[in-house]
């Protein structure tokens, strides 16, 4: 039978059991909860069946993550005694690593490149977002700490699909990923003094705290990527190794030592603290990449469908926590919410296209910056909204606009793959080319 035929069954069936689902939750009956899941999970299967589809299948997945909690709440928020919210931010942290993991200093170069788009959209990123973010927050009358956690959303990094999403738009790819590796790597230094300037009248701001948890969330996870990517992928001369391992270890040592400042730790407390992060975050990816790259049966490709599947999955459940924790809230003001967010994503991918276009730079970086402006990590602002012990308030927002801005943003991009792109330089146009190539080959494996 023709695989396609079976697709577009399960689409069908999918569309009926969504239809009885919808009568039977009108008329109140229990069972609507469990049909709307059933349809959503064919809807995802189904779509992967359909190339023009497929794009939006992981949405579905995270569409049927937010109503397993909206009807099945209790069951995700403690099991066996264990709170579920836990488990929030290693799933950011291995996620990020995943980012670091794909990563490399060369991704830096790019600035020296290309200094006026990155510097464009960094400085568009870190005012537009949050400043829309307070307008809105001003703007509609939301209970103050949700109001604060759509505030947090416009302060964090650009999201890591935000590369996938030029990839797909014929977007400069190369600026994509030097944007969003310096906005990643600005944010423990930024988002903090912006969360306490545009959001310290809705919720109480810690600057040091959140400069500590976003570094512990951050940057130090990216580290222990680039350390794997550097004994796994890489091929640097000992010398070049030697030096950046320094530097790493540096790193994880004066966060080790700011931590010891603000949190008031004795010398022993920092020991225990620094010899925790080096086993984590240096040691072990080290250990890891160097056994996985003498195993010949375990595949390049293996391992980066690995980490994306790893990170993929941490997005869902961490969707499917937050939506739990918060659900009371956001049956009450759900709906308003996704107007805002809506609104906040959107007016990010305006500004952010024309921004780049008066400032003159060419069509593959002005549909760039569209995207590095318009999509915020929604994970980052879950883990900071964990960490202020207000994930279901303060992480309601970054819970909708996550997928909300992967629905936005694959219908940008599909919009903006059909329009003409005029010439690059050729030096510029042969690295996209290149590193399309690579970026195309962590796509499919």
């Amino acid at each position: 039978m023709d695989s396609k035929k079976i697709f577009s069954g399960l689409l069908l069936f999918a569309g009926l059991i969504l239809l009885g689902a919808t009568l039977l939750y009108f008329i109140g009956n229990i069972l609507s909860g469990s049909l709307f899941i059933t349809a959503l999970t064919l809807t995802a299967i189904g779509f992967l069946g359909f190339p023009q589809l497929k794009g939006f299948s992981y949405t579905i997945w995270i569409l049927v993550a937010v109503v397993c909690a909206l009807f099945y709440p209790s069951a995700f928020i403690t099991v066996g005694g264990f709170e579920l919210k836990k488990v929030i931010v290693p799933f950011v942290q291995l996620t990020m690593f995943g980012m670091g993991a794909h990563m490399s200093f060369d991704d830096f170069k790019g600035v020296a490149r290309m200094p006026k788009g990155v510097l464009i959209a960094i400085c568009c990123h870190y005012t537009v977002m949050p400043l829309i973010g307070f307008l809105l927050s001003r703007m509609f009358n939301f209970p103050p700490e949700v109001a604060g956690g759509i505030i947090l959303i416009g302060c964090v990094p650009s999201a890591m699909a935000s590369n996938v999403m030029s990839y797909l738009a014929k977007a400069n790819l190369p600026l994509a990923v030097t944007i969003g590796a310096c906005s990643t790597i600005l944010a423990p230094f930024i988002t903090p003094f912006l969360m306490k300037f545009f959001g310290g009248q809705y919720v109480e701001v810690n600057v040091a705290h959140m400069m500590i948890d976003i570094t512990n969330m951050i940057i130090i996870p990216v580290v222990a990527g680039f350390i794997f990517n550097m004994f796994y992928f890489s091929n640097e001369d000992k010398k070049t190794k030697i030096i950046q391992l320094s530097a790493f270890a540096g790193i994880i040592l004066f966060t080790n030592l700011i931590m010891m400042w603000v949190l008031n730790e004795s010398v022993t407390e920092l020991l225990i603290s620094f010899a925790t992060s080096m086993w984590w975050f240096y040691f072990l990816p080290m250990a890891t990449a160097m056994l996985l790259k003498r195993a010949r049966h375990i595949s390049r490709s293996v391992i980066e469908q690995g980490l994306s599947f790893v990170a993929m999955v941490g997005i869902v459940i961490n969707t499917l926590v937050i939506t739990a924790a918060g659900r009371d809230n956001l049956l009450q003001i759900g709906g308003l919410l996704i107007i805002t967010c809506l609104i906040h994503n959107v007016s990010g991918f305006g500004i952010g296209y024309f921004t780049a276009k008066i400032f003159g730079l060419p069509e593959k970086d002005r549909r760039t910056l569209a995207f590095e402006v318009g999509m915020q990590n929604g994970g980052v602002a879950t883990g900071i909204a964990l960490k202020m012990g207000k994930v279901a308030t303060l992480g309601l927002a970054s819970a909708i606009f996550g997928p909300l801005q992967n629905l936005t943003g694959s219908s940008l991009a599909n919009w903006f793959r059909k329009q003409p792109v005029s010439d690059q330089n050729e030096n510029d146009h042969a690295l996209s080319i290149n590193q399309e190539a690579e970026f195309k080959n962590d796509l499919v494996g």
